[in-house]
């Protein structure tokens, strides 16, 4: 054991996802709840349909009386009337030798096993002419088919998709309990970073890592707060002070290492910060760094574009779900065939490389985006791929998991 290496990367990812805890809970109107994530199980109190129903415009009937029905051999069923329309009463009973007209959604009649389709049938009078058979069952949606009483339709920390919401209704639920929207600080820290919007001296430039931060938690559901300040102890506390009072998790870019301008990490430390790590086995993002201040998740990243990025999605990221109270945390990972050979660095470090992924004729390629501008490869990623600790490469062809940008 190398006593001065820092943490390992999957060491660092269990402890932050087992520090954190989810929000509270509210309730929001079902049709306002996509995107949330469930706070309790959703079991349904109902069946639905609440009847054995139609499938077909046809006729009811019992299925042996048709057992020798065909196109040159019809039965012939008396016609005892017609079955109520969807959402209305039960109908009579059906005897065997008779046949009811029924429309789609309506309720099967008790004594009835079928629905013969209207196109297999033909009408004279008060005489039903059936061309084919119905087995028991045939064209009938049985009680509870969509949801059955009893039947849990969300689970506890799931995201609501339309899907879901659909059948959630379906199960009588108007409003939804989910977990509280977490309201991410996003601080980016320097003298030389401007607020887009802004006028850009020369020498300066745009705080585009905030921007990029903001914008994954805004597709993760989340509420980010942007902040830039300059790298002076005194606005960088008041900025951090005023984001714990109003935040339920803060972030900040820059100042994360430890040169003269590198503020950040002592200044959490006088605001209570309880380290969990500063500095782990990646790359990049090594400098990321976690831990609580009071009850509120608090997340160091460094400025360099590639290392702030994959430091929040490999790390802040995750703490971020667990906050929102998703059962799954991190990036979807799928599989994908590597391309061309990735080498990585060092095997006792976890390497990060932004690619995009493509289907093709053989399934999923990940393509490493290799040396490009950092700000142009990470606009183009739409997948990482990752050597892990004790690998060096990733070999050409090799099937590996990546983790999924875009979804």
């Amino acid at each position: 054991m190398i006593s001065w290496l820092p943490m390992g990367f999957e060491e660092a990812l269990r402890i932050t996802v087992d520090t954190i805890s989810p929000l509270g809970k509210e309730m929001v109107p079902l049709a306002r709840s996509t995107g949330r994530i469930i706070a309790e199980n959703l079991i349904s109190g109902i069946n639905s349909p609440s009847i054995n129903a139609s499938l077909k415009d046809g006729y009811a009937v019992v299925s042996e009386d048709l057992d020798t029905a065909g196109p040159d051999t019809p039965v012939q069923l008396a016609l005892a009337g017609t079955a109520s329309v969807a959402g209305g009463g039960a109908p009579p009973r059906l005897v065997p030798g008779s046949a009811m007209r029924i429309l789609t959604g309506a309720q099967i009649p008790e004594g009835a096993t079928a629905v013969l389709a209207e196109e297999f049938a033909s009408l004279c009078g008060s005489t039903l002419s059936a061309a084919n058979t119905a087995e028991p069952g045939r064209n009938i949606m049985p009680k509870g088919t969509d949801v059955a009483e009893g039947q849990c339709v969300a689970e506890k920390g799931c995201a609501i998709t339309p899907g879901r919401a659909g059948i959630i209704a379906a199960s009588g639920f108007s409003e939804v309990p989910v977990y509280k929207k977490p309201r991410v600080a996003i601080i980016s820290t320097g003298d030389e970073v401007v607020a887009p919007g802004k006028p850009l001296p020369p020498g300066k430039l745009y705080a585009s890592n905030m921007v990029t931060l903001g914008a994954f938690c805004r597709k993760w559901g989340m509420e980010p707060h942007l902040v830039t300040v300059k790298d002076d102890p005194d606005r960088i506390c008041k900025a951090l002070e005023a984001a714990l009072a109003s935040s339920d998790a803060v972030i900040t870019s820059g100042g994360a290492w430890t040169g003269d301008r590198d503020l950040v990490a002592k200044i959490f430390s006088d605001l209570g910060w309880k380290k969990a790590f500063h500095r782990i086995r990646i790359g990049p993002g090594k400098a990321v760094g976690f831990g609580m201040i009071a009850a509120i998740p608090a997340f160091i990243l460094p400025g360099g574009p590639p290392s702030n990025l994959m430091g929040f999605l490999q790390i802040a990221l995750p703490g971020l779900h667990v906050l929102s109270g998703r059962q799954q945390v991190g990036l979807p990972v799928m599989k994908a065939r590597i391309s061309s050979e990735i080498r990585g660095r060092a095997r006792d470090w976890t390497q990060f490389i932004f690619g995009a992924a493509t289907p093709d004729e053989q399934g999923l390629r990940f393509d490493s985006l290799g040396q490009r501008a950092r700000l142009q490869s990470m606009a183009d990623a739409t997948a990482v791929a990752t050597i892990p600790e004790g690998k060096t490469r990733l070999a050409k062809g090799e099937i590996s998991s990546i983790q999924v940008l875009s979804f």
